[in-house]
């Protein structure tokens, strides 16, 4: 039985192969390499078709970058190793913006809130004194504060709602 399967991944085997040729692997993968090379006659084709390949890529004419295209690529380079800190301060920017705009709005509310209840007030005290504003005349035409509790006490006076509760309750 063989030490190398007999059905290696067509990828697997073309990186394996690809690293052989560009002298990437260690001693032992290199053994491991040939011993398959050796033995096994559709490794060694796949070998040739890469190294021929790679002979023509060698072929091949050099382009030359010209400076205005080396220039351009390292200003975007550069520029997109400086825009992390850009975005930071933009976003810092707006979140020192909102967080302004939520302050004012907040110390306005509160300012309102002041402003009702305090100027409010005098009107809430009237509002609670004015059964006694309206009969202020049926009060200064009695003479004691006893006569009124008198009064109370019998119920002779009580809103038609109280005095059914007040029958219902005796």
């Amino acid at each position: 039985m063989s030490e190398f399967p007999t059905a290696m991944p067509e990828d697997v085997a073309d990186e394996q192969l690809v690293a052989y040729l560009d002298g990437e692997l260690d001693a032992a993968e290199v053994e491991q390499v040939e011993q398959r090379l050796a033995s096994d006659e559709h490794f060694r084709r796949r070998l040739l078709q890469l190294q021929r390949s790679w002979d023509m890529l060698d072929d091949l004419p050099r382009a030359e970058a010209s400076e205005s295209f080396t220039q351009s690529t390292v200003s975007v380079v550069a520029l997109q190793a400086v825009e992390p800190a850009n975005i930071w301060q933009r976003y810092r920017t707006k979140i020192v913006a909102t967080a302004a705009a939520a302050g004012t709005l907040l110390a306005a509310a509160l300012g309102y809130i002041a402003v009702y209840s305090w100027y409010d007030a005098p009107n809430q005290k009237l509002l609670r004194d004015l059964p006694v504003i309206e009969n202020v005349e049926l009060y200064l035409a009695v003479s004691s504060i006893e006569f009124l509790r008198e009064l109370d006490e019998q119920h002779l006076f009580s809103d038609p709602d109280e005095a059914e509760e007040l029958s219902g309750e005796r």
